[in-house]
């Protein structure tokens, strides 16, 4: 980063120089040139005023010692004592990570009398679990709950910690981020690591229009969110391998401006992420009530209606059941996209799904360069073929459906 700085002895006409920001971040104070918040630092000002009047300054970098911070931390995200299946799937990229590196992989968890349950993540390759158990910890909380995720990088200096990007997640990384002054990446979909343990995180931007790749090199520890059914989980292992560290926290660290007074548990609803079988709805769908085809060929095969987002904003469908970037991130294992073109936003969010259907009129259509089978056809002709063979012969309209593909 760096700053602008004014020499008002060259600044000259000061109207003059005014006039050349295009965002009024240039104005007059007290008969001098001053620059205001509006400042995107576009440097133009530096380009175009006269020699010396405008500068830009680069910061100091503060250099650190990377070889204080070593392994990949995972915070472990439950819900009195369930573990969410994204800390499985993390754990997993971290041991990939960690390995290339020859580190270890650490889990971060907190709670009020978990040990049991953290003791599982024994079993997927964590080397070490650090503990916090304590009853100002039970219920989620952002002061101590973020003030216990400082303790743990404070003594165990962790290169990476990588979070879920859950609404816990989502709300802990950055006040951690912000306490330590260090980059923070959101919704990753690609993690790498460098031999100098720099985290390369790649997620898309503009939209999904391209993929950027950040690394932060100048800052540790490096954070980064990941949405569930990005990663994949290892496989569990019969045996225990690694410990788990009891460590605690000063009573005052616990406070909190926040009392819990009940926690009441909503109704479980069928979230499109947890489908094994997906029939996505696209913009090929001409009407609200042509969705019923759509749901009778979910039904049959034992699967949820999904869409993409176009048919959110018109407001035929629940925007829970939304697939991309905006929506949600799947990861089934049949999903049949019926009319959906197949834009980079809505691909990011089903690409790992184990087998892909695409049906479109369209041959040139993005979703069949990563359709594992494809039907070039109109959904008003084919989704109702299927339906119909379905109906008669589950397994040979599944089989036929997969030969037509191109």
């Amino acid at each position: 980063m760096g700053r602008l700085v004014i020499n008002q002895d060259k600044v000259g006409n000061k109207e003059e120089l005014v006039k050349i920001c295009p965002f009024g971040a240039l104005e007059i104070k007290d008969n001098k040139l001053d620059i205001n918040s509006g400042c995107k630092m576009c440097k133009l000002c530096v380009r175009k005023g006269p020699e010396g009047a405008v500068v830009f300054v680069e910061d100091e970098k503060i250099k650190i010692d990377k070889s204080l911070w070593s392994g990949i931390a995972v915070y472990v995200d439950h819900v009195d004592g369930e573990i969410h299946p994204v800390t499985l799937e993390l754990i997993g990229k971290a041991r990939e990570l960690a390995d290339k590196l020859n580190q270890e992989v650490y889990c971060i968890a907190m709670g009020d009398n978990i040990e049991n349950n953290v003791r599982e993540l024994l079993h997927y390759g964590v080397d070490k679990v650090f503990l916090y158990d304590d009853n100002e910890l039970k219920y989620f909380r952002i002061e101590p709950y973020t003030s216990v995720i400082e303790d743990f990088i404070k003594n165990v200096k962790p290169a990476v910690l990588l979070v879920g990007a859950t609404t816990v997640g989502r709300s802990l990384a950055p006040r951690v981020a912000a306490r330590f002054r260090t980059g923070l990446t959101a919704d990753c979909t690609i993690l790498d690591i460098k031999e100098n343990t720099d985290l390369v995180q790649i997620r898309p931007a503009f939209g999904g229009n391209i993929m950027a790749q950040i690394v932060t090199p100048n800052s540790r520890p490096q954070l980064a969110t990941v949405r569930y059914k990005v990663m994949s989980a290892p496989e569990r292992s019969e045996d225990e391998v690694g410990e788990i560290i009891k460590l605690s926290i000063k009573k005052e660290k616990l406070k909190s401006n926040i009392n819990v007074l009940e926690v009441a548990k909503k109704s479980k609803e069928k979230e499109i992420s947890e489908a094994d079988v997906l029939v996505v709805a696209g913009r090929g769908v001409k009407s609200e009530k042509d969705l019923e085809m759509i749901k009778e060929l979910s039904e049959l095969l034992g699967g949820q209606v999904a869409c993409t987002r176009p048919l959110i904003e018109a407001g035929w469908v629940d925007a829970k059941r939304q697939v991309g970037l905006s929506g949600r991130t799947v990861r089934p294992k049949i999903i049949i996209t019926c009319g959906v073109s197949g834009a980079v936003q809505f691909t990011a969010g089903m690409n790992n799904s184990d087998y892909i259907f695409a049906i479109n009129t369209d041959e040139k259509a993005p979703i069949f360069k990563v359709a594992h089978y494809g039907i070039v056809g109109d959904i008003y002709e084919v989704v109702p073929m299927l339906i119909e063979k379905l109906k008669n012969n589950v397994s040979g309209a599944i089989e036929e459906f997969a030969i037509k593909g191109v």
